[in-house]
């Protein structure tokens, strides 16, 4: 069937109410509009749907749910009525039409026998991975789309260790929806009655406690918030999001005195009114943060994304002047006070270990190696940090007491397996409480590492290719870098080439080849004779491919001129 005849029959069908077909009809002279929302179904990955909102079978909106809760009933289906009696837990954020997302979605599963645990009211991304765990779910839905602008909405699955899904299943869910027709096949119920027969279980309050309790068991030096509370002051901002509630109730009970939230975007509201983009990478978001600060005389500065999983800081340099920490750069020096805080106060495990991604700064692998922890590396996704964190603690090989990625990504505890940033803010204000009872900044703080562990930069380069041959751009990118090799970059000599996607590693200069441990993912690594490291991946949730520069230096001057030559290669690649 062509765009043209789905477009067409969207048209014609009598599930779609007038209003939506007023939307497409609007559309009926723009031929390249209809394509764009017709060509084909929102391709479901191993982080499940990402699309912009509207009428398509392209498009997030009630039947690209409701078509991929039924693919995923089935996939449980499949598993036996003993997982099917275990239910799925089902969670939303602030964007527009999440909550109305998160009803379609739990209706289909009640309708297909799957027992259903919906929160009353937006929560953050880290509870459903509690949740799912917690009560025993098979699996789990999320209706968001992170950090990404207005206009999109998402469809995040979970399986019942409480990570996002792994590729087998997600592969599995793909394929029914492959074989199913988003209208006839799907199978839907009416909500209140639902409800009412028990079909759909409301949680509330009493999962938000059992939640706080385990976040709450992560602090490791109260004593050390004590002792700054009457003069600590931080600004924390949820972005109009989900953190908007857990969070300053979880600072409340670490001990922070004075916490002031920026008013106007405690308010939740899925336009994001006062930020172009609700994430906590882009400075501009925490322009309202920054002013309040100063005002209040605070030295920290906390975000939390709309969903809750992602967090940054902003830190005082001592002049007045607030400066954004990248992921990296938070990671380590959260990595470096967990082992020190955790050393003295005896909550140090046997076997420690650090996780971390295959992009994330090798800064963090200095840390914990200097201090006597191993660090492994994991494909980027916390679905593979949390497969390690199992693999390991279940082997008896090691404890992990932290998992993290570059783009404000932080798992802490065995209670959640994603990125949590709402423990992670708590274990962040703790730090920057305890540097504070030194006298010193986070910004202090940072500099004092790369005076002890050696100076490093990174950069992540996002080469956005949109549009219908965006795809087609990004697989041409990887298939060239794969078909020619390239030995010399920005007139630096490739030492080593490394292809995650067979596992091959071939030293340029001798032609030696050996295969690493890591296999099966789309990505290209290369390490540079002047010690820096470049990877280049495709996006599995965005139109782009990005390329990371993971440098070390001399000194800061050195790092920038590296991280700026690769940078400027990395645009080139666009072509």
């Amino acid at each position: 069937m062509s765009y043209q005849d789905t477009y067409q029959s969207w048209r014609n069908s009598p599930v779609l109410s007038q209003e939506e077909k007023a939307e497409l009809a609007a559309i009926q002279n723009d031929e390249k509009e209809i394509e764009s929302r017709f060509f084909e179904q929102l391709s479901f990955g191993t982080a499940g749907l990402r699309g912009t909102m509207g009428m398509g079978l392209y498009r997030m909106n009630v039947y690209t749910v409701r078509h991929a809760t039924q693919a995923f009933a089935q996939v449980i289906l499949a598993e036996g009525p003993e997982a099917v009696a275990r239910g799925v837990a089902v969670c939303y954020d602030c964007r527009n039409n999440s909550a109305l997302f998160a009803q379609e979605a739990a209706k289909v599963m009640s309708c297909n026998g799957i027992p259903v645990r919906l929160f009353d009211t937006l929560r953050p991304t880290p509870e459903l991975s509690f949740a799912i765990r917690e009560y025993g779910c098979i699996a789990g839905i999320n209706i968001t789309a992170s950090h990404n602008p207005k206009e999109y909405n998402g469809y995040k699955v979970y399986w019942e260790d409480g990570a996002q899904l792994p590729p087998k299943h997600a592969d599995e869910v793909a394929r029914k929806m492959q074989e199913l027709d988003v209208f006839a096949c799907v199978k839907t119920a009416d909500y209140d009655t639902a409800v009412a027969g028990g079909k759909i279980v409301i949680m509330g309050q009493e999962t938000d406690e059992k939640f706080l309790a385990n976040v709450m068991a992560q602090v490791n030096d109260k004593a050390a918030v004590e002792k700054v509370a009457d003069t600590f002051k931080m600004v924390y901002t949820p972005f109009h999001g989900t953190g908007h509630k857990l969070i300053p109730e979880a600072l409340k009970r670490l001990g922070m005195k004075h916490v002031i939230c920026v008013p106007e975007q405690m308010v939740i509201d899925g336009n994001f009114p006062t930020v172009v983009s609700p994430n906590p990478e882009n400075p501009e978001g925490f322009e309202l943060a920054v002013k309040l600060a100063n005002e209040h005389g605070a030295d920290f500065i906390l975000g939390s994304d709309p969903d809750a999983d992602r967090v940054g800081i902003m830190v005082n340099t001592g002049s007045g002047e607030f400066k954004v920490l990248t992921g990296n750069q938070t990671g380590v020096l959260l990595l470096d006070y967990l082992i020190g805080a955790m050393k003295r106060t005896g909550k140090l495990p046997q076997n420690p270990v650090a996780l971390k991604t295959i992009v994330t700064t090798e800064m963090a692998r200095k840390v914990a190696e200097v201090n006597g922890l191993q660090c492994f590396d994991t494909f980027t996704g916390f679905k593979f940090l949390a497969q390690k964190k199992d693999q390991l603690e279940g082997s008896g090989e090691g404890n992990v007491i932290m998992s993290y990625e570059e783009s404000y990504g932080y798992m802490l505890g065995s209670f959640v397996r994603d990125k949590d940033a709402v423990t992670a803010s708590v274990a962040l204000s703790e730090m920057a409480a305890w540097y504070a009872g030194q006298n010193m900044t986070l910004y202090d703080a940072l500099l004092a590492l790369y005076e002890k562990y050696g100076c490093y930069g990174e950069k992540t380069c996002n080469l956005v290719m949109p549009g219908l041959d965006g795809l087609k751009k990004m697989a041409d990118l990887m298939a060239g870098l794969r078909e020619k090799p390239p030995v010399e970059i920005a007139g630096v000599a490739v030492a080593q080439q490394k292809d995650y996607k067979d596992g091959s590693v071939v030293a340029v200069a001798s032609g030696e080849k050996s295969v690493m441990e890591l296999t099966g993912s789309n990505v290209l690594r290369y390490e540079m004779a002047d010690g820096t490291s470049l990877i280049v991946r495709p996006s599995g949730t965005e139109p782009k491919v990005k390329v990371y520069i993971l440098a070390n230096g001399t000194d800061k001057d050195d790092c920038d001129g590296k991280v700026a030559k690769y940078a400027a290669w990395a645009e080139t690649l666009k072509g």
